[in-house]
């Protein structure tokens, strides 16, 4: 499994996103299944593919009130996959440094949507008290 470096994973958040949905996808074909994971994988693979896809259609929002819902939506998903990636870390214990990069990018991309979320909260106020 490997995520980008530091080096490479600038800010290119749409190739970052649709990279980190194939890296989990990757993962979730190794998971073995049980009764506990054949829940959780689905789970995970549509939050981890899910963040990407909202970002895309961020990416060509209508306004900027369709941008920001589909930026916290993104956002929701990036918070939800490493939910489940904490979930199949414990389910499967021998599985755990390979979830831990993944949740450590999920993180990442958590705290950049946020981010962006707050900064377009910011702009809108500043609009309505202008």
């Amino acid at each position: 499994m490997q995520m980008p470096n530091d080096k490479t994973k600038k800010y290119d958040l749409e190739e970052r996103t649709a990279k980190f949905g194939e890296e989990t996808i990757k993962f979730a074909k190794i998971i073995p299944i049980n009764p506990v994971t054949q829940r959780i994988i689905p789970q995970l693979v549509a939050s981890s593919t899910s963040i990407g896809s909202n970002y895309c259609e961020a990416d060509d929002a209508e306004s900027g009130k369709d941008f920001k819902h589909k930026i916290g939506i993104a956002k929701k998903e990036a918070r939800e996959t490493k939910h489940w990636l904490r979930m199949i870390a414990t389910a499967t214990p021998e599985l755990k440094e390979e979830a831990k990069i993944l949740w450590q990018e999920a993180k990442e991309i958590h705290l950049i949507f946020n981010s962006i979320s707050k900064k377009v909260s910011a702009k809108n106020l500043d609009i309505r008290h202008s």
